[in-house]
């Protein structure tokens, strides 16, 4: 690259693919292994102890994910700056073909049908977006990033997305994606009283935007408000999960003795309330182990983040592992009663194709992170110390 251009590089000597593969942190990538293990073995037992339909699928969609995963991790972190918008773009096209020619599934249009694979655009977002932004912020100073109107354009590239997303409707992605960017701009020096501003503003317009909620996403509100108003019909959900959870006490009732689960009490458990039926069987102790390996993998994921040389890479490690903490927070929290059903997979155990191909993807590029912390990307020719 050109001396005194906008993304400079000042580097060590390029590293060949064996010294990338041992840089590779290796023990990040067991915890991955353990986390799809237990998906593996949660979806055996949700089909009552047989590998179909779900458990087969997802250790084959794991393998081909692991893989995308260390390939991911050996490209360089510059390859991602330079594609980042390229990416956004390409993923925003998509999310607009939805509109015209998205398949519908589940009372919603969300998913495009490749052939191979139904693919839905929002998942890939996530993890795009986190990449745009964190290029855009990489190129401003502290000073820029305090100035207003160098805040519009990040606003309007997440603004974009989640409109769509609306659109589907998918108030849960929605949610997703707008959280985890608000982690981008706070990580990059946004000040607190613009968030400050930003919440009031939100609050001030809850009875405007209640207007233009779906019925269904209503009813999600105040059922999670009430559920006992409608036990059998908006509230069956929840309280089901509640009464498995609860029966589970501290030990679990064993490995495919989950009553609630395997009498079909519980609606959705090979996705949204999977982490309901491995409570309803290990308890209390397995609930909490697995919750521990989730931790173990965002310790990893900030700890990279923090060892990274360039703010690029620093962005990008922060934002996907939040994203990956939303992921967990928002499932588990759903499940549980504290916030309404917004249908969140908890990653890599939540039977799906996309989701697990964008949380690997996401991971694969946080341990790319690692593999090259010691690139420096200049901001506008100035080395990033």
């Amino acid at each position: 690259m050109a001396p005194g251009s906008r993304f400079e590089s000042l580097n060590p000597p390029e590293m060949t693919i064996g010294q990338k593969l041992a840089a590779v942190n290796w023990l990040m990538v067991l915890l991955i292994v353990m986390i799809a293990s237990v998906g593996f073995a949660m979806l055996y037992s949700a089909a009552n102890g047989n590998v179909t339909p779900w458990a087969y699928r997802h250790a084959l969609r794991f393998g081909v994910g692991l893989i995308v995963m260390l390939s991911v991790a050996l490209i360089d972190i510059r390859f991602w700056m330079r594609s980042a918008y390229l990416l956004y773009a390409g993923v925003l096209i998509l999310l607009i073909g939805v509109e015209v020619m998205g398949e519908i599934g589940m009372g919603a249009q969300r998913w495009i049908d490749l052939g191979v694979i139904q693919l839905q655009p929002s998942e890939l977002m996530k993890v795009v977006l986190v990449l745009a932004l964190a290029r855009y912020f990489h190129g401003l100073t502290w000073v820029e990033v305090g100035n207003p109107l160098n805040l519009v354009p990040p606003l309007v590239m997440v603004g974009l997305p989640v409109a769509l997303v609306l659109r589907q409707p998918d108030l849960g992605t929605a949610v997703m994606i707008t959280m985890g960017a608000g982690g981008i701009f706070f990580l990059a020096g946004v000040r607190i009283w613009k968030f400050v501003t930003l919440f009031v503003a939100a609050l001030a317009a809850v009875p405007i935007a209640w207007q233009f909620l779906h019925r269904y996403q209503q009813q999600r509100v105040l059922t999670f408000l009430n559920p006992e108003s409608d036990p059998l019909g908006a509230g069956y959900h929840i309280l089901q999960s509640k009464i498995a959870l609860g029966s589970g006490g501290m030990f679990g009732k064993g490995f495919l003795q989950g009553s609630q689960s395997h009498l079909n009490f519980l609606p959705e458990k090979q996705t949204d309330f999977i982490f309901t039926m491995l409570a309803e069987e290990l308890g209390m102790v397995g609930g909490l182990g697995l919750i521990g390996l989730y931790v173990l993998v965002v310790g990893y994921g900030f700890a990279i983040a923090i060892r990274s040389r360039s703010q690029f890479g620093r962005l990008v490690a922060l934002g996907i592992t939040t994203t990956l903490y939303l992921y967990l927070f928002i499932n588990v929290a759903m499940v549980m009663g504290l916030i309404p059903v917004v249908g969140v997979p908890l990653p890599m155990i939540s039977y799906g194709g996309t989701a697990m191909l964008t949380v690997m993807l996401g991971l694969g590029i946080v341990i790319g992170v690692s593999v090259h912390r010691d690139v420096r990307i200049g901001r506008a020719g100035v080395e990033d110390d």
